[in-house]
């Protein structure tokens, strides 16, 4: 009986943890579900415009796999991290902005402006940004 409870349990878990994933809309773009303007795309990582951006460069930079913010990287998924950061200046460069220079910014948590629940990197650039602080 206790195993069957353990076994509904781990059930739920799981169950709540697709939902999650299936209503995020950033595995909904990595689905193609919803439309993109897409820079770049392997098998680890997509690249798309920012719909609101702050910048003339604006991009976002997203695992295809799920990871909820920077508080759930652990040894198993840094290497998905270290991964993205190699794409960063590579889409810089394409983007013509590697050299006049751009800004990377992920936001964890709700009073760090974290909006989407999916980890994503925000690469801003093209003109003189504004200091943080």
């Amino acid at each position: 009986m206790l195993s069957h409870l353990i076994f509904i349990m781990l059930l739920t878990t799981k169950l709540r943890e697709v939902t999650i994933i299936n209503d995020c809309i950033f595995c909904k773009i990595v689905r193609n579900e919803i439309p993109s303007t897409i820079v770049y795309e392997d098998d680890r990582v997509l690249v798309f415009e920012d719909i609101n951006p702050r910048a003339p460069v604006h991009v976002l930079v997203i695992p295809k796999d799920h990871i909820a913010s920077m508080n759930e990287v652990n040894a198993a998924n840094a290497d998905l991290l270290g991964y993205m950061m190699s794409v960063i200046p590579q889409i810089a460069a394409q983007k013509g902005i590697a050299e006049s220079g751009y800004r990377v910014i992920t936001n964890t948590g709700a009073e760090g402006g974290q909006i989407v629940h999916h980890l994503h990197f925000h690469l801003l650039g093209g003109r003189q940004l504004k200091g943080l602080g």
